[in-house]
């Protein structure tokens, strides 16, 4: 292995709990001394990861295409009962290997190849950051009078901070905010449901088609199935002994708990209280039950939603580190990762300023992308994992461009590119700066989009077909030398 490659995997750290400090580790592996943590620390991370303002914005699609509030819900809860499945398989990977998700996917794209997969990723958490900051920064305008500019130049700064200190810092944020915030929802909740927060018949015709259901249904699959790239990120430090199910059941309750809460509460917002945005509305509905209960619902929902900017920066930064190492190995050094996480932060902030598009709007068209993006990439990385490889990976030789995966692996490059191809007759793409695009056989469809479950499907079979091919004889050979290389390491 080259020099800079096993410096990856050796770089000394201390246990990242021990202080609370930056974290030492990025990209590279996590030895078993340095594993840290527990199984049910998961639940309340992706709990609170979708106990925010963006997830109540998700209940706002099918009403705003005139679906009614009971078959928005039942498309919501639905929608994140699939993709919450596909993220939490993907948890599992952590303590299995010790790695970022996007240094495992150098088995199936290859240690250049994963390249193509981390542009995606990278749009995607470039993409939720600018949807959260054009949510954040209409929202606390509407609800407090907020400048716009003040609010996306403070989310921005908070969000780096988080980054920069790391895993643990993130899910001890995490962990304070869920329990700040989770009686004040509970009190606005109640108040719905018993009829002391406002509300009335919905003014506006609303009636059932396909097209606005699986609308609603794709966006709140999307929402969680657009974590998958970053779920193992969160999980790595776990020991290697973590029970698998354990784990896939805390992250899966703890994912779709949360959006499925805050989704039917959107669209209720949405349709009774005939809101327009969801902090306003969230704060209108809390004020109406008991006053001030609102504004500090609004306020925890805000700084909830910054915390997960903070995940995404932390990712984005992964991904861009992997980019950088697929092609000219680096020591990912704190240096490294305060440098990359600046830059992503002007990136997103600059482009979040040029967007005046209705919040709803922007959130719908992102999350679309994002999982047109991300689908063929889900779909070949389980596959390899749970069916044709089964866990078992040469660590060693996925930081070696010369390794037992390849620079460029044609298997998984093909089933991408072939699952891709095939969601483009069957995409919605909605309005983009003035540009919008329906598939040929969407058209015939009335509109309805199913391309990511026709993209799911198509990769995976593709790679499963094409892995038949495998030199698996070479891999156990490469396995054996990898384990040594570790634990000399």
């Amino acid at each position: 292995m080259a020099e800079a490659a096993t410096s990856t995997l050796t770089e000394p750290g201390s246990r990242p709990g021990a202080a609370l400090g930056v974290e030492v580790r990025s990209i590279d592996w996590v030895p078993d001394a340095e594993r840290h943590g527990r199984v049910w620390h998961q639940a309340p991370l992706w709990f609170l990861g979708n106990f925010q303002y963006f997830t109540i914005a998700l209940g706002f699609i099918g009403p705003s295409l005139g679906l009614p509030l009971g078959q928005t819900i039942l498309a919501g809860v639905l929608g994140v009962a699939v993709g919450t499945l596909f993220m939490a398989f993907h948890a599992s990977q952590g303590p299995a290997l010790g790695l970022p998700q996007m240094i495992q996917s150098r088995a199936q794209f290859g240690y250049r190849g994963v390249v193509l997969v981390l542009v995606g990723t990278l749009f995607t958490y470039l993409g939720f950051n600018v949807a959260d900051q054009v949510l954040l920064s209409q929202g606390l305008d509407g609800v407090f009078g907020w400048s716009p500019g003040w609010v996306a130049a403070a989310t921005a700064v908070l969000a780096v901070l988080l980054a920069v200190y790391g895993h643990d810092w993130v899910h001890l944020a995490f962990r304070w905010l869920l329990y700040l915030s989770l009686p004040l929802m509970l009190l606005v909740t109640a108040g719905v449901l018993t009829g002391h927060a406002g509300g009335h018949a919905p003014s506006a015709h609303l009636a059932f088609t396909w097209a606005a259901f699986f609308a609603q249904f794709s966006a709140a699959a999307a929402y969680n199935i657009t974590y998958a790239p970053y779920v193992s990120d969160y999980s790595r430090y776990l020991p290697r002994t973590t029970s698998a199910r354990s784990l896939i059941l805390s992250v899966f309750f703890g994912a779709s708990g949360s959006a499925v809460w805050l989704i039917a509460l959107g669209a209720w917002l949405a349709i009774r209280l005939g809101a327009s945005d969801g902090l306003v509305g969230l704060r209108e509905a809390g004020d109406h039950f008991i006053p001030g209960l609102g504004a500090a619902a609004a306020v925890l929902s805000a700084l909830s939603l910054i915390a997960t900017m903070g995940m995404n920066a932390y990712g984005g930064m992964l991904t861009v580190l992997t980019g950088i190492d697929s092609f000219r190995p680096i020591k990912p050094t704190r240096k490294a990762r305060v440098v990359t996480i600046l830059g992503l932060a002007a990136a997103w902030y600059l482009v979040g300023t040029l967007i005046s598009a209705n919040a709803v709007s922007t959130v719908f068209t992102a999350l679309t992308l994002m999982l047109y993006l991300l689908v063929p990439w889900t779909a070949t990385n389980l596959v390899d994992f749970f069916v044709v490889r089964r866990g078992h990976y040469a660590i060693a030789d996925l930081f070696n461009p010369a390794g037992i995966y390849g620079a460029w692996a044609w298997r998984g490059l093909t089933a991408y590119a072939i699952g891709f191809a095939a969601e483009i007759p069957f995409m919605v793409l909605p309005d983009l700066g003035g540009w919008h695009y329906t598939g040929p056989v969407a058209e015939h469809l009335a509109g309805t989009d199913i391309a990511w479950v026709v993209g799911l499907a198509v990769s995976a079979l593709a790679y499963l077909v094409l892995a038949r091919s495998l030199d698996r004889d070479g891999e156990s050979a490469a396995m054996v030398l990898s384990e040594e290389e570790l634990a000399n390491s």
